[in-house]
């Protein structure tokens, strides 16, 4: 897997550790609308994240154990 794509996958889950950061501190100065709002972003991000996290997992799995599924080298 080339380095660029496990700096995205970095990024993304930098990017919702920043949102998360930032919704607690909405929430902290009392402005909520905001803080949900922020909430929102950093669930997407953390979920975008880990989509893309599950995708190379999946492509390394196949490249490194010509197709056996990973549920199937964990057990």
């Amino acid at each position: 897997m080339p380095q660029f794509t496990y700096d995205r996958i970095a990024e993304l889950h930098n990017l919702a550790e920043h949102a998360h950061f930032a919704a607690s501190a909405a929430h902290n100065a009392g402005d909520h609308a905001t803080a949900h709002e922020l909430s929102r972003r950093a669930m997407e991000h953390s979920m975008d994240a880990y989509r893309r996290s599950e995708e190379m997992m999946q492509k390394m799995a196949v490249s490194n154990h010509q197709g056996v599924p990973v549920s199937k080298l964990a057990a």
